[in-house]
């Protein structure tokens, strides 16, 4: 959500970025936004004027008691309750037109960096640059599953059984491989200052509703029927969701958290061949990482963030490299993001296996997340940013076919050994 102060002062800019966006739908949200917070102010100035009235004529009810005037003590109480009366109506109005005010400031778009690339869609992201040397080995690479199943390491067709399309049965060596990427991704946050943090795995809707837009919502969000909670998409709306309505010290940021959680996702409209197997499920899990902070510091640590993604993967010996989002590929509530892809030497070509945003202060104003600093009357919105560190198993999927070697063993990187028990090889 952006600051309805800018759509007063300069609504023609708030219109350039949502035609950036291929949005032209939402272009009459503006003009809407403008005529109800104009209706809004002159309800307000109304129910004040009202208010100051009713209160000055209460004073002269108690003058005009003590000097015996109680004829005219009556008729003054019969205005204030005409006022009292014309005051409901005033409020009610007060709150509907807040409440559509908010339902379509939730609509538009947060304004993009002026970085991010114009275009319309995926097919148009940016490459920033490579990371590691793109392999393909001169034998073949099997489909991960295949290589999952040599050993004995996954169950589609059970997972079918139990749950339908979309789960799996991780067992053995491949489970243990799965649990050990996610310690090795969560100490490696703790290494670099991250505050580790297991989070709620469901939240209300009034959460929901703040850290994404209307749009994700209904493609990604389970509902848990008869409750208001719905199941995570990622642990970032949990855990940008602990500082809702909360006002923060100045001195206590940035928090740089890191935190685990399973995600669960309807992944509306999957399709292709790379869906099969789990590329695309809906249950997995995944190591993320969220920074608050101050606004002058958002992009500073936007940078930090993904980097640090890049340097975990390329610990792993994995080849990866940066794309940034274009503008048309960007959700709403996003100044900037960058998605980090791994190579597939199966496929010859890259995957995404994560994507940092710096959602400046959409989040924060949707949630009500303050900043007080020393010395200021006036508090502001903090700054919200988050990203993945890993999210197996596409990760895993990556690992498996960067590390597979022609016999059908797997090297298990030095880093990753201690998580293994020692094991340098994945043997059939």
């Amino acid at each position: 959500m952006i600051d309805i102060k800018l759509i007063r002062e300069n609504p023609e800019l708030v219109k350039e970025n949502i035609k950036k966006k291929f949005q032209d739908h939402k272009l009459e949200l503006v003009d809407k936004v403008i005529e109800l917070d104009k209706k809004s102010r002159e309800t307000i100035l109304n129910g004040d004027t009202l208010r100051a009235k009713r209160n000055s004529l209460s004073e002269q009810i108690g003058s005009l008691m003590r000097e015996g005037k109680k004829e005219d003590a009556e008729n003054i109480k019969l205005e204030v309750k005409k006022i009292n009366d014309e005051l409901v109506e005033v409020e009610k109005s007060e709150e509907t037109l807040k409440e559509e005010i908010n339902n379509i400031m939730m609509k538009i778009p947060n304004i993009m960096h002026e970085s991010v690339p114009i275009g319309k869609d995926d097919s148009e992201n940016v490459e920033v640059k490579k990371y590691g040397e793109p392999a393909v080995p001169d034998f073949e690479i099997p489909y991960h599953t295949e290589i999952m199943e040599s050993f004995s390491g996954i169950d589609l067709d059970s997972a079918r059984d139990v749950a339908g399309n979309g789960f799996y049965y991780l067992t053995g060596n491949i489970a243990r491989l799965h649990s050990a990427l996610l310690s090795y991704a969560r100490d490696f946050m703790i290494n670099k200052g991250f505050t580790y943090c297991v989070p709620p795995f469901m939240i209300r809707s009034n959460v929901v509703t703040g850290v994404m837009s209307f749009e994700e919502m209904d493609a990604m969000m389970y509902k848990i029927e008869g409750e208001d909670l719905y199941l995570i998409g990622t642990s970032e709306h949990s855990m940008i969701g602990k500082f809702k309505g909360k006002i923060l010290d100045s001195e206590k940021l940035p928090y740089t958290m890191t935190s685990y959680s399973p995600c669960f996702r309807k992944e509306k409209g999957a399709h292709g061949i790379e869906e099969r197997g789990v590329y695309r499920i809906h249950q997995f899990e995944k190591q993320e990482m969220i920074v608050v902070c101050e606004p002058e510091e958002s992009y500073e640590w936007y940078d930090k963030m993904w980097s640090y993604t890049v340097e975990l993967f390329r610990s792993l010996d994995i080849p990866v490299r940066t794309l940034e989002c274009c503008s048309g590929d960007l959700a709403d509530l996003k100044a900037k993001s960058v998605d980090v892809e791994a190579w597939s030497p199966r496929q010859k070509k890259y995957f995404e296996v994560g994507s940092c945003s710096n959602l400046t202060d959409a989040q924060s104003r949707r949630l009500g997340i303050r900043v007080k600093k020393k010395g200021e009357k006036q508090n502001y919105f903090a700054h919200t940013l988050n990203n993945t560190v890993i999210a197996p198993p596409r990760m895993l999927i990556a690992f498996l076919e960067n590390n597979y070697n022609q016999d059908g063993s797997v090297d298990i990187p030095e880093v990753l050994r201690p998580y293994m028990g020692g094991l340098e090889k994945l043997e059939q």
